[in-house]
C-alpha cells in the first residue's frame, strides 16, 4: 500500500490516509493544491498551511451521515481539478471515508453506478473498502440521480425520517411532533402514482388508506421461534395526515381511530410489533384486518387524466392557497 495513489483516469485526483500530509515531497510532485480531510481527528493545521483546505468532521461508523456532504465535496474537488492543480482525498487510512468521498466524485462526474465507481478506485487502491452505511448511502446518491442537492430529495428527506425513527426507538420514546413525516402530504399532485386499492372503515366506509402507502415486511424463515400464521392480521402502513392528532401526542404507543366514526380501526408501536406472520416490523403503524375492507379501484377511475387519485382526507402537499389537509 502507497501513502498516496492516484484516482485511475485523466483527472489529478489522489486518496490516502493520514500520514500522506506528511509526505511534502510527495505532495508537491503530484501538484497537490486542494487537500480534504473526512475525517474526525485533532490535526495539526500546519500540515494544511500550502494548500486549500476543507474539513469534513466525521465517524468510519455506518450510521454516520456522510451523504449530506456529497454536494459540497464534489464541489470543492471540481474546485480544484478546474483550477489545475491536484487535489487530494484523505481520512484516517485511506480506506472508508475518503473512498466513499471520492466514489461521489466518480459517480457525479462519469454518470456510474457505485459498484463501478468502487471498482475503478480499487484499480489503484485494492484496499478501498467504503463500510455497509456509506454503501447504502452511495446507492440513495444514484437513486437520487446525483442531484445538486440532495436535502431536496424526497428520498433523502424519508431516510432521514427513518434515522430518526429508529433513535426515537433506540430511547424508548416517540419522535418528535415536527420530525413525523405523513407521507399523504409529500405526493405531488402531478405524480401518476397511486394504490390499486383502498382500505375503508368498515363502519363508515370512510377511506383510510390507499396501498401506495403499505409497508411490506417479509416473513420470517420457517424454523423461526415466533408463532405466525399464514396471513397477516394487520395492515402497515406510514403516517398520514389523518393519523396526525393521535401521532403527536408524544406516546410511544396506541389507538388508531377512524377520524369519522370514532371506531377503533388500528394500533401504532413507534418501537415495533411484530406481525401475526412473524415479521418484527418498525416503527409498526397499523389498520387491523378485521376493521377496514380492501376494496380494489377501477383502473381507469384511478388513472383518469393522469392524475393522483385520493380518498377523502388524504392530503395533497400543504400550499399557500390549502390547509394541512385534515378533517
Amino acid at each position: 500500500m502507497s501513502l498516496i495513489d492516484k484516482v485511475p483516469g485523466d483527472l489529478n485526483l489522489y486518496i490516502g490516509g493520514i500520514f500522506t500530509l506528511r509526505r511534502k515531497d510527495a505532495l508537491k510532485a503530484c501538484n497537490i493544491t486542494h487537500v480534504l480531510s473526512v475525517l474526525r481527528l485533532p490535526v495539526d493545521r500546519e500540515l494544511f498551511s500550502s494548500f486549500k483546505h476543507l474539513m469534513v468532521e466525521v465517524d468510519d461508523v455506518e450510521d454516520e451521515n456522510l451523504l449530506q456532504y456529497f454536494t459540497t465535496t464534489n464541489g470543492f474537488i471540481q474546485e480544484g481539478l478546474d483550477g489545475g492543480g491536484g487535489v487530494l482525498v484523505h481520512c484516517a487510512m485511506g480506506k472508508s471515508r475518503s473512498a466513499t468521498c471520492v466514489i461521489a466524485y466518480l459517480m457525479n462526474n462519469y454518470g456510474i453506478t457505485p459498484q463501478q465507481a468502487l471498482e475503478q478506485l480499487r484499480q489503484s487502491r485494492p484496499l478501498v473498502e467504503p463500510n455497509d452505511g456509506f454503501m447504502q448511502q452511495l446507492e440513495m446518491y444514484y437513486r437520487m440521480r446525483t442531484l445538486i442537492n440532495v436535502e431536496e430529495s424526497p428520498l433523502y428527506q424519508r431516510w432521514m425520517y427513518q434515522r430518526e425513527v429508529q433513535l426515537s426507538s433506540d430511547c424508548g420514546q416517540a419522535p418528535d411532533a415536527d420530525k413525523i413525516r405523513f407521507e399523504d402530504e409529500h405526493i405531488n399532485k402531478d405524480d401518476n402514482v397511486d394504490g390499486d386499492s383502498e382500505l375503508k372503515c368498515k363502519k363508515c366506509r370512510r377511506v383510510l388508506a390507499t396501498t401506495q402507502f403499505l409497508i411490506p415486511h417479509q416473513p420470517p424463515p420457517h424454523n423461526s421461534p415466533f408463532p405466525t400464521t399464514l396471513t397477516c392480521a394487520h395492515h402497515y402502513l406510514d403516517p398520514l395526515s389523518w393519523m396526525r392528532p393521535e401521532l403527536e401526542q408524544g406516546k410511544v404507543e396506541g389507538r388508531l381511530e377512524c377520524p369519522k366514526c370514532k371506531t377503533s380501526v388500528g394500533r401504532y408501536a413507534w418501537q415495533g410489533m411484530r406481525c401475526s406472520c412473524g415479521a418484527w416490523v418498525v416503527p409498526a403503524i397499523t389498520l387491523a384486518r378485521g376493521k377496514v375492507d380492501e376494496v380494489r379501484l377501477r383502473q381507469d377511475a384511478a388513472t383518469a387524466a393522469g392524475k393522483v387519485r385520493r380518498g377523502p382526507g388524504l392530503s395533497m402537499p400543504v400550499t399557500s392557497a390549502q390547509g394541512r389537509g385534515l378533517l
